[in-house]
C-alpha cells in the first residue's frame, strides 16, 4: 500500500489513493485536479523517501468534490458581575477533496 504525507493549508496529512478528506477552503472549482507539490514523505512499494524538507519530484493529485461550510460553533464572550454577554456563532469554509493518484 503506497501512502504520502503532505502539507495543505499549514496541516500535515497522511494520504493514499483513492481517501476522502475535508480540508479548509481551497481556491479551486469543484470536479477539477490540483496538484500538490508539497510532498514531505513517500512510501510507494516499500520504498520510503523522506524530505529535507520536500521530496523532489514528487506530487499528489487531488479532486475536489465540493464546498461546504462546517458546523456550527457557538463562541460565547462573558464578564462576571457587569452583565456582559456576547453570542456568535461560526461555520468555517471547508472543502471535500478525494485523492486521485500519488507520483
Amino acid at each position: 500500500m503506497s501512502y504520502a504525507v503532505i502539507q495543505l493549508g499549514g496541516k500535515q496529512f497522511k494520504v493514499a489513493q483513492g481517501d476522502t478528506m475535508i480540508v479548509d477552503r481551497l481556491e479551486a472549482e469543484s470536479d477539477k485536479n490540483i496538484e500538490i507539490s508539497d510532498v514531505l514523505l513517500t512510501n510507494i512499494d516499500g520504498k520510503v523517501a523522506v524530505g529535507t524538507p520536500t521530496v523532489s519530484g514528487a506530487k499528489v493529485v487531488l479532486k475536489v468534490v465540493s464546498h461546504q461550510s462546517g458546523p456550527k460553533l457557538r463562541v460565547a464572550k462573558y464578564k462576571a458581575k457587569s452583565r456582559y454577554r456576547k453570542v456568535h456563532g461560526h461555520r468555517q469554509a471547508e472543502t471535500t477533496v478525494e485523492v486521485v493518484s500519488i507520483l
